[in-house]
């Protein structure tokens, strides 16, 4: 598996910790070279020395001026081969509290976060004639949640630019999907666990219960198992996957 990547460049945004650093490991241990970014410049330099990126960026994806530039500077001697926009956050709220400026938070993160992590790297990619783009969504790009229908939205409209970018796409060389993942084991449940204790007075336990109740295997997805699907739609031999939205979240539904 490692030949397979030899050679090739990947990105991945959110790349300092959770996920999006184990998909930057599992991409470096199969050959490729790793570009991260992040808002953290001191987190990336850390996966840096750790041996597991290669390049690193510190940019606000919700920058589009900022990411282009900092896009080409990583690109400069290799183009992307690759780009995994894995950047994203959650806030919560009832929908009654949550005004315009509250979903457009949510958009500007994971929706345009991803639209300014595909955009600068696609003409490259139509050019050469290959690529992989692959966004990670979430299981509530698929359904709903309480109390997060701003991040449910967004989510949800992450999916849509997926199936529609992978139709353009379709004959040029390039695949779009996107990796939905359940609850996962990273910082960002962790803080869910802890608004959920600090709200309602439940133990850490109780709350994270809570989050996997829907879950039928009753567990926090690994970070690892997220970066396995994202390595086999970089595979050759998965050409034909695009459009898809994969979903790890243990049988949910």
């Amino acid at each position: 598996m490692a030949s397979a990547l030899a050679g090739q460049h990947a990105l991945v945004s959110g790349g300092g910790r959770g996920i999006g650093r184990a998909i930057a490991a599992a991409l470096h241990l199969a050959g490729a070279k790793v570009s991260i970014i992040g808002r953290n410049g001191e987190v990336l330099q850390q996966v840096l020395r750790a041996g597991e990126a290669d390049d690193a960026a510190a940019v606000d994806v919700t920058d589009e001026a900022a990411m282009a530039a900092a896009l080409g500077k990583l690109s400069a001697d290799r183009p992307f081969d690759i780009v995994v926009a894995n950047a994203g956050a959650v806030e919560t709220a009832p929908f009654r509290k949550s005004d315009a400026a509250f979903f457009r938070r949510m958009l500007e993160v994971n929706l345009i976060g991803t639209v300014n992590s595909f955009r600068p790297a696609l003409p490259a990619m139509v050019e050469r004639g290959s690529g992989r783009l692959i966004a990670i969504a979430s299981t509530a790009g698929h359904r709903g949640y309480p109390y997060v229908s701003a991040y449910v939205a967004a989510k949800h409209a992450v999916v849509g630019l997926v199936r529609s970018l992978a139709l353009e796409t379709a004959r040029s060389g390039v695949t779009v999907n996107a990796v939905c993942p359940g609850y996962t084991d990273t910082d960002m449940v962790a803080g869910s666990v802890a608004a959920i204790t600090g709200k309602t007075g439940a133990t850490q336990a109780e709350a994270l219960a809570q989050l996997v109740r829907d879950n039928p295997q009753g567990r926090l997805i690994a970070p690892e198992e997220v970066a396995a699907t994202v390595l086999h739609l970089c595979q050759p031999e998965s050409r034909g996957i695009t459009g898809q939205s994969l979903l790890i979240n243990g049988g949910e539904f």
